[in-house]
């Protein structure tokens, strides 16, 4: 039987990413079926109650989580104040293909399959990433994202991706069946009923988190 999810540890990690060192939370349960790290929205951070809720959610079936931040504390004063680099999608690429040979490296997470999550652009980093590293990411799930912003990455992302937004988003929804049209790899669009861009009403963070869990499940087993 799997340790309820308060029973599985998780590790202060921090690992070099070019000129920065950047830290996270790593926890994987025994057994896991993968690693899903994750990649923030616009100004967030590993801190994110939306993604620590959905990494909760991942714990619970099986699949270990990297809640990581993208950017330096240094880089992220200086986004404070221009809102530059949140934007800046292959930095933000980079630094989450920084991440993928980080957990490959780990002796403990040695041949575990990989997935990335991300939500606003960091699911548009997720997806540049995973063209970089296609024998190591899996699986990709974006949650209220940007993918439209991986731009010339899309044609080429291998990686089975899920895209869920919510139905009162009408914004994003179309700026990711654009996105989908793009995509050659095995897609699906899911559309979560009642849900805004940032899915606080009631259950459809959990509706999301569930759909994001058994598309890791899945396609990690392939």
């Amino acid at each position: 039987m799997m340790k309820p999810v308060h029973e599985i540890a998780e590790q202060a990690v921090q690992f070099r990413a070019g000129s920065a060192w950047l830290e996270g939370n790593l926890a994987v349960p025994p057994n896991a079926a993968g690693v899903i790290l994750f990649a923030h929205g616009s100004g967030s951070s590993r801190h994110s109650a939306r993604n620590r809720a959905v990494a909760a959610a991942l714990l619970r079936t099986g699949l270990g989580t990297l809640l990581f931040d993208l950017l330096s504390a240094e880089e992220e004063d200086e986004d404070a104040r221009t809102m530059r680099l949140r934007f800046d999608i292959p930095l933000l690429a980079e630094r989450l293909v920084c991440a993928v040979d980080y957990v490959g490296r780990r002796a403990e997470e040695t041949g575990l399959p990989m997935g990335l999550f991300g939500a606003s652009t960091g699911a548009a980093a997720a997806l540049s990433a995973a063209t970089q590293r296609p024998a190591r990411v899996g699986a990709v799930v974006s949650r209220g994202g940007r993918p439209d912003l991986a731009g010339g990455a899309l044609p080429i992302v291998q990686a089975p991706t899920l895209l869920i937004v919510g139905e009162n988003d009408p914004e994003v929804l179309e700026l990711n069946r654009q996105a989908q049209r793009k995509l050659r790899c095995e897609n699906e669009l899911k559309i979560i009923p009642g849900a805004s861009h940032l899915f606080e009403e009631p259950g459809t963070l959990d509706q999301a988190a569930r759909l994001a869990g058994g598309w890791f499940l899945q396609k990690l087993k392939k």
